[in-house]
């Protein structure tokens, strides 16, 4: 069942086109630094607030930062976890992943086993995503042990995203980690486009708004922008991207 987070962000998607999340990692960051960062964020016509973290292991602070980011902003705040750890409250949603190209079992089904019950009891929106990391990976891909698929391998990962469809997976996150050098390119995207017919989330790599309406023209749903935010000076280049990708209808 589409639950009321996920139909608010299909809304955004078919007003606005590719739409944008600003991805809030609560490890080690200042609550001066969540204010900053979710402010410009809606004020910049950012769609969506994601917070996880890939190492993240504190609940407590999680909690904090989460209850922060609902203080300040109306948008939606949707948990995107790295592990069971990654769990709040506090949250609107979560992104109910299963890392597909793990070598560990773990990744794939037995967190998504130990945390199912907390998703009950806080009553959190569950949206069905399929995670496939490519490339470098970054951090995300080393944690979750994937077999990171190189990005010329599109066909491997068109198999990927069918899989997920065939699951009954509404979302796919194609994740290139982060920070690294480049996004996700093109021509990858494009073909996952073709046979995957929901909600196609890319991060990795987006630092300007040349990469980000690269992405949206190729047919991404949302892009995930995480790294720029933790630069000091970011919000021009926030308000660009977001900018470069409102109104894209690629498909």
């Amino acid at each position: 069942m589409i639950g009321t987070i996920e139909k608010r962000i299909l809304k955004y998607i078919k007003q606005n086109g590719t739409i944008c999340f600003a991805l809030i990692d609560s490890e080690g960051i200042s609550k001066e630094k969540v204010i900053d960062i979710t402010k410009h964020a809606e004020k910049n016509g950012v769609k969506g607030i994601l917070v996880g973290g890939s190492t993240a292991i504190d609940q407590s602070e999680l909690n904090i930062i989460t209850k922060v980011i609902k203080s300040v902003t109306s948008l939606p705040i949707i948990l995107f976890p790295g592990n069971v750890t990654g769990i709040s409250q506090y949250a609107d949603a979560i992104l109910f992943s299963s890392l597909l190209n793990s070598d560990n079992t773990y990744f794939i089904i037995e967190a998504q086993m130990l945390s199912a019950p907390l998703v009950k009891k806080y009553n959190l929106e569950a949206i069905p995503m399929g995670y496939i990391v490519i490339g470098e990976g970054g951090t995300t891909g080393f944690i979750g042990k994937a077999r990171c698929i190189p990005p010329e391998k599109a066909d491997i990962v068109v198999m990927y995203a069918l899989a997920a469809k065939y699951l009954g997976m509404r979302f796919i996150y194609l994740e290139a980690g982060s920070g690294v050098k480049s996004h996700i390119p093109s021509i990858l995207i494009k073909k996952v486009r073709k046979s995957f017919d929901g909600i196609i989330i890319v991060g990795g790599g987006i630092r300007s708004s040349k990469d980000a309406k690269e992405v949206a023209s190729a047919g991404a749903d949302i892009i995930v922008v995480g790294t720029i935010l933790e630069e000091k000076y970011f919000d021009n280049s926030l308000k660009e991207i977001v900018s470069a990708i409102k109104h894209n209808q690629s498909y």
